[in-house]
């Protein structure tokens, strides 16, 4: 495990039903339940390509796709929230076509009263182990120095881990550009 700051719990994460209030944003979005792009035990798991920010907890909700650029979302301490950011093979920049979602994310995080976002790269499974470790830190260093220079949060409240090719999004296809993602986890 390569890491910035601390070690990864790579357990799921929950949240007390009583807390448990999902996203909230100025147009009140439904809730509508997904894939939480957290692994199972078998390691599976994910959210289908294509799909927009998505807050999981106990019940995953899905922002509706319809609330548009400037939809502000609160999300509620100790959930993880599941933002895809794709990478072309073999590298950590940025494509355009992620900027968006990383735009959207910039938005919701610089409203969000979390003092720490822990921000987690992964690989597919071409290439060594050790390579594709470090490989996948470089992806959520990258996403890091955007969300710092480009949108202005402080590093502080950042961290990036890089988790190489352990939990594959498409397990029966290793090398499938799914597996290669940046995802986020809301800390504290």
């Amino acid at each position: 495990m390569t890491t910035s700051d601390s070690p990864v719990d790579e357990s799921a994460a929950s949240i007390p039903e009583s807390e448990d209030e999902g996203p909230t944003t100025q147009a009140q979005a439904p809730a509508q339940p997904q894939s939480d792009g957290v692994p199972d035990a078998e390691g599976s798991g994910g959210v289908a390509a294509g799909e927009e920010v998505v807050v999981a907890a106990a019940s995953p909700p899905t922002l509706d796709a319809n609330l548009g650029p400037d939809a502000v979302v609160v999300i509620p301490t100790g959930i993880r929230v599941d933002v895809h950011i794709g990478f072309a093979f073999d590298s950590a920049a940025l494509a355009d076509d992620q900027l968006p979602k990383l735009e959207q994310l910039c938005r919701v995080m610089k409203g969000s009263p979390i003092n720490l976002f822990r921000i987690v790269g992964y690989t597919d499974a071409a290439g060594s182990e050790d390579y594709n470790e470090q490989l996948s830190f470089l992806r959520a260093q990258e996403v890091r120095r955007y969300l710092v220079s480009t949108c202005g949060l402080s590093p502080d409240r950042l961290e990036a881990v890089g988790l190489g090719e352990r939990f594959l999004i498409d397990p029966s296809n290793p090398d499938a550009a799914e597996n290669r993602r940046v995802e986020f986890q809301a800390l504290s």
